[in-house]
């Protein structure tokens, strides 16, 4: 699904020298790389905070712990996701409100969530997922008229730009109240291990974030509120700088590739392929079709066959999982979001795809069909 090794071999020289002069200087912890790469981060992302830790599920936890959210209050995201969006407002002892998604794009429905609002509601966490951003505008609308939090779960869509009716434009994971991203090496902006970071504008909640992630510490030993120990390590900062220049080049050649699976597709009447929203453009961490008329399994099966790997991105969506169940738990009605984990296949995506790959891969799924 991804070629980690072509990547690397192309930018192996500056990741080397990079590592070994992390190892020579023995600054491990919150070195010179890790500011350098969260300074590059601003800049990139035209944001002004940006705050490295451990993992993405660290990210959203810090995030929902510096917002200062009690026991009980609700978040409504979606449960057409990775469990770690909804597992992290558990364990904080806050009510995960799971609602319906968008049928085309996969992401959120706005409209889903303001039916869910409630008293107790305190923010939303809209998932970018895939690598394209959920409809934001209308998403900011929606929590402004509620007083809300909007935490961006962008560990999918780093790069991915959105635009808004009067044509300004935001990166994924600047738009709302706090953004966290992934640095797990399968994604766009991938490490050689774990890590992740949190994106704000708002300067006071920066400073707690920070604390947060440091055993609630502002100054060593002094311990001002109740934190974590989430941090990102100077190797792994050191690849990310390098992989942070190339991240434009990356999100061109995986909208190559989707484009040649795209036109590859068109005539097959089974399959619909990704659609792109108006408003944002597409950093494609995942290339998703959906099979029309059942049969997805069986594709899966037949391109493995072939050695072509395919994934199934959800196949059992969390408001099914047996993690959420217990006494107090009622299980939402969500047949968007039933339907489409039914439907789902994603075809290898990543930066390193030939165009002899693409064809192999492509003439292996109408092969299946036209038996």
């Amino acid at each position: 699904m991804v070629d980690l090794r072509g990547q690397y071999e192309k930018i192996k020289e500056e990741v080397d020298a990079a590592i070994l002069n992390v190892i020579e200087s023995t600054a491990f912890i919150k070195g010179p790389e890790v500011q350098g790469l969260e300074n590059e981060l601003q800049e990139y992302l035209s944001v002004k905070h940006v705050i490295t830790c451990g993992n993405g599920t660290d990210a959203l936890q810090i995030s929902l712990m510096a917002l200062d959210l009690k026991p009980g209050d609700e978040v409504i995201t979606t449960s057409f996701t990775f469990i770690a969006t909804v597992e992290v407002i558990s364990i904080l002892g806050l009510i995960p409100v799971m609602v319906d998604i968008d049928p085309d794009t996969f992401n959120i429905n706005p409209e889903e969530i303001a039916k869910a609002i409630t008293e107790k509601t305190k923010a939303i966490i809209p998932v970018h997922l895939y690598g394209q951003c959920a409809d934001m505008e209308a998403i900011m609308n929606i929590a402004r008229e509620n007083n809300l939090h909007v935490i961006e779960d962008t560990a999918q869509a780093i790069s991915a730009d959105y635009t808004f009716t009067d044509g300004s434009t935001k990166k994924a994971g600047t738009i709302g109240t706090i953004g966290c991203t992934s640095f797990f090496p399968s994604k766009n902006l991938g490490c050689y291990g774990d890590g992740g970071a949190i994106f704000t504008n708002d300067d006071v909640l920066a400073e707690k974030l920070r604390i947060v992630a440091n055993h609630g510490m502002r100054v060593k030993y002094y311990h001002d509120v109740i934190g974590v120990n989430s941090r990102l390590d100077n190797l792994q900062a050191a690849v990310l700088r390098i992989k942070l220049r190339d991240l434009d080049n990356y999100k061109k050649a995986r909208n190559e590739a989707a484009n040649y699976y795209d036109n590859a597709f068109k005539s097959v009447e089974q399959i619909k392929t990704p659609m792109r929203h108006p408003n944002s453009d597409h950093a494609f961490h995942q290339y998703t079709l959906q099979i029309e008329g059942g049969g997805r399994d069986d594709l899966k099966e037949y391109l493995a066959s072939k050695d072509v790997p395919a994934m199934i991105y959800y196949p059992v969506p969390l408001h099914k999982q047996k993690a959420f169940r217990n006494s107090n738990y009622t299980e939402p009605v969500l047949p968007i979001t039933d339907l489409l984990t039914e439907k789902v296949i994603s075809l290898p995506m990543h930066t390193e795809l030939t165009e002899e790959q693409l064809k192999y891969i492509s003439d292996s799924v109408h092969e299946f069909f036209n038996n």
